[in-house]
């Protein structure tokens, strides 16, 4: 695993790393076999075996930074179960289910509530559409949710979430179909700060989000492009998809250190670092 390090002078003394506990999903029965956004195509060969073994070396990323790293077990018939993300958003403890927008994936909400209930975490079941972290982030530094909208999940969700967990939610709107997820144009960075791609966001969410975060770092449109915004940070380390050079560059220059994983057959389905990364916050 190739890492990449910024001196120690250029990361400031507050960003360090906090262990955290990932669930995750093998890609045992990954395929395209639908097109529900504009990243699959039903027609372009997919390597099952190249996608698990480029699963396999995320999974080695986590553990070698320190992580736990949790695994749900995967179905037959589910080829986006791989994007664990999507199962739920998890904050206290508590467990906020998916509902999916597209019939293909809806059995995976069961699978992720049989899970976190056998597991041990409470659960609620939701009222409205949501896609779990795939259109919710926390900042636990702000106690604050981020949630997006306009592809996936209803707008009526973030209300929900928000009574569910007592926490403020910030509704923003997407308006790019490639970034059809909050988690693929914006991810945190630390408790307190994100990353994001402006262009992915509708023009009064894209002044909530200056506002709100001014030392934000700034995707470009190759950036996002390469699934970029798509990592995972705990806070020091960036675990992020080995195409977004650039952005990966710009994360270095903003004191970070970045871990580059391939995952090009997982990104033939729409999803990279983040979206195969439920992360469980006790």
């Amino acid at each position: 695993m190739e890492k990449h390090s910024s001196s120690p002078a250029a990361a400031p003394a507050t960003r360090s790393p906090g262990r955290r506990t990932y669930l995750l999903c093998r890609p045992a029965y990954y395929a395209v076999e639908y097109a529900i956004n504009p990243w699959m195509d039903t027609t372009a060969p997919v390597d099952a075996t190249l996608a698990c073994a480029q699963w396999e070396a995320l999974a080695d990323a986590y553990t070698a930074l320190g992580h736990e790293v949790l695994t749900i077990e995967p179905e037959p018939g589910l080829p986006d179960m791989v994007y664990s993300a999507n199962g739920a958003f998890v904050v206290d403890g508590i467990a906020y289910g998916a509902s999916f927008r597209y019939p293909e994936r809806r059995p995976e909400a069961d699978a992720h509530e049989k899970w976190y209930r056998t597991s041990g975490w409470k659960f609620s079941k939701p009222e409205f559409i949501n896609e779990g972290e795939g259109d919710f982030t926390y900042l636990p530094g702000r106690e604050l949710i981020l949630a997006g909208w306009g592809f996936r999940t209803d707008a009526r969700a973030h209300a929900e979430a928000a009574d569910v967990f007592g926490r403020p939610v910030v509704s923003l709107r997407l308006v790019d179909p490639r970034y059809y997820h909050l988690d693929t144009a914006l991810a945190p960075l630390d408790d307190d700060n994100i990353a994001y791609y402006p262009d992915a966001f509708a023009p009064g969410s894209r002044m909530l989000l200056e506002r709100l975060f001014p030392d934000a770092v700034i995707a470009d449109a190759e950036d996002a492009a390469g699934f970029g915004l798509n990592f995972v940070s705990d806070g020091r380390n960036v675990v992020i998809n080995a195409e977004a050079v650039g952005f990966a560059e710009k994360l270095r220059a903003a004191g970070y250190e970045t871990v580059p994983v391939d995952l090009s057959e997982l990104k033939k389905g729409g999803g990279s670092v983040k979206c195969c990364t439920a992360e469980l916050r006790r």
